[in-house]
């Protein structure tokens, strides 16, 4: 199984790629906010809590997310890996997930890094919320404390991969998505 995971700001089209490289590859696509979401729609009490604290742009505690992710890992079949999207979010998180993958006597293929600047960051996300509906993405007073988390919470994983050769960089603007989507599938390409 390969392991990768899908990283960068919020609006950096983690998600928008993910579905071009998971049928590439033959990976499944997890998103934790998509879990979270089904999670908030079935109303279950996970749901209910997540819901909470979403909704003041905060994250989700790691042991519940990281109980998701496991499950997934030992319920999907027929991949020849995943292609996880949000998460980790932390330094935490990422010792975890390598806590989890060795237990498994797997290891981290790879980390994708789309990097867009905090401008571009908020745009997206304000017309990804028109679009989607997304309440989670509507209030710029949201937007500003999912950025200003990313930047105190997230990006030190940027240090944390780098350290060991799995931290892989690409750029998602400018150009159109197709010119996006072509350096993103390029750069996993170029690790797989």
């Amino acid at each position: 199984m390969k392991y990768y995971i899908l990283f960068g700001p919020p609006g950096a089209g983690k998600g928008t790629h993910a579905g071009a490289i998971a049928e590439k590859y033959n990976l499944k696509h997890i998103s934790t906010g998509d879990l979270l979401r089904a999670e908030i729609k079935a109303g279950t009490e996970l749901g209910l809590k997540a819901k909470s604290l979403i909704d003041a742009g905060c994250l989700v505690p790691d042991e519940v997310v990281e109980g998701m992710i496991e499950n997934a890992f030992n319920t999907i079949k027929g991949v020849d890996g995943f292609l996880l999207d949000g998460f980790p979010r932390t330094i935490a998180q990422a010792e975890s997930l390598d806590k989890i993958l060795a237990a498994r006597g797997e290891s981290l293929k790879a980390v994708i890094s789309i990097m867009i600047p905090d401008e571009l960051v908020y745009e997206r996300i304000k017309h990804r919320a028109s679009i989607e509906g997304r309440a989670d993405d509507a209030s710029d007073e949201i937007i500003a404390n999912r950025i200003r988390t990313y930047h105190s919470q997230t990006e030190p994983l940027i240090d944390f991969y780098k350290k060991d050769g799995r931290y892989h960089e690409v750029a998602g603007y400018p150009g159109t998505l197709e010119e996006n989507q072509s350096r993103v599938l390029k750069m996993v390409e170029s690790l797989a």
